[in-house]
């Protein structure tokens, strides 16, 4: 009996001492909890925590953008003001955004912390599995279309396809109403386009019924032709020197900036317009992601005004416009995606390669 009392007390003191050892375990835990992640902190606290983080993280980072650099530099010079970080900008097309950001990625190489660029392209780095969503509060500011299912990119303006024509050569009077229009023989010689709106073109297409609309464009190609330039900068400066007098695809907001110039042009839609979204994420792997928490909370909160002071078209519900209140149809990333070799063979077939 006391040989089996003493084991049942060595069991007791193993159980007690095993007790208060996961007892000293635990309280060493929730003393020692890891960081909370940035992008998905959402405390009361979460504001103080980001600047703090960002300036332990050096006070900088990188972003990625295919926006033209005047443009951009408003929004960066606004957030070096505000924050005292310093960001080193890296700009060219979307698609070199897109080529560099992956060839890093699959190289173990994580330089960047935001990339700012189009829709399509924010898309791929999704799929990528790059990007990583971030919980800020200013998401419910936004129109529902710029906010995807999956979170890891929000559409932070739009840039919409509309018509333009030069004021000294083409009358209000006779701008085409319908794509139809554009069959009449008064604007045989004076049509152009950019060269790669093939996700613009399967818009429309789409809204034509796509065999129907498909047609329509082989009549007017074939009827009165369309002058294919590459650059909506350079086609909407063509518009502006006449050269083009009415273009079927420029940005908007680029035409907007040059007649505010004084330039004798004017753009317009044909509704619903095509739009294509912008926006902004953030890297997986950002080196700075304080930092860059702290920008991505800036691009849809602080330079919404400022983007539409830009002629941009900015997606927040609190910044009054009317363009972002027009018709609109937003591009769907699959056409660019998914169903790219469909439009970009039917793009050159009707449009292109039959240019004039």
């Amino acid at each position: 009996m006391a040989i089996q009392l003493t084991k049942r007390k060595a069991v007791q003191t193993l159980l007690l001492g095993s007790i208060a050892g996961a007892m000293l375990a635990f309280g060493a835990s929730a003393v020692a909890q890891p960081k909370a992640d940035p992008a998905t902190y959402t405390g009361a606290d979460r504001q103080q925590r980001l600047i703090a983080g960002a300036k332990a993280e050096g006070g900088e980072l990188t972003l990625y953008t295919s926006a033209p650099v005047d443009d951009m530099m408003v929004l960066t010079t606004a957030f070096e003001k505000k924050y005292g970080i310093k960001v080193k900008l890296w700009r060219a097309g979307s698609e070199k955004v897109l080529q560099r950001t992956v060839t890093e990625g699959r190289a173990n190489r994580f330089d960047v912390d935001i990339i700012e660029t189009n829709g399509p392209e924010l898309e791929s780095l999704h799929r990528e599995k790059l990007l990583v969503a971030v919980k800020s509060p200013y998401l419910s500011e936004l129109m529902a279309p710029a906010i995807l299912p999956h979170g890891e990119w929000v559409g932070t303006r739009l840039n919409i396809f509309t018509m333009a024509y030069n004021t000294n050569l083409v009358k209000k009077a006779d701008l085409p109403k319908t794509y139809q229009d554009l069959l009449n023989p008064k604007w045989k010689g004076k049509l152009g386009i950019e060269a790669e709106d093939l996700d613009w073109f399967a818009g429309v297409i789409d809204e034509l019924g796509e065999a129907k609309g498909l047609q329509l464009f082989r009549d007017i190609v074939a009827t009165n032709g369309l002058s294919v330039r590459k650059g909506h900068t350079l086609l909407t400066n063509l518009v502006a020197s006449g050269e083009v007098p009415l273009s079927l695809t420029v940005y908007n907001y680029k035409a907007e900036q040059l007649k505010n110039k004084g330039a004798p042009i004017q753009w317009f839609a044909i509704a619903p317009a095509i739009a294509r979204p912008n926006g902004v994420a953030m890297a997986r792997r950002a080196p700075h992601p304080h930092s860059a928490v702290l920008f991505f909370d800036f691009m849809l909160s602080d330079a919404q005004p400022l983007l539409l002071k830009r002629d941009f078209v900015p997606t927040s519900k609190k910044v009054e416009t009317p363009l972002n209140k027009m018709p609109i149809k937003f591009v769907d990333a699959k056409v660019v995606l998914d169903e790219n070799d469909k439009w970009t063979k039917l793009y050159e077939d009707i449009i292109t390669k039959q240019s004039k």
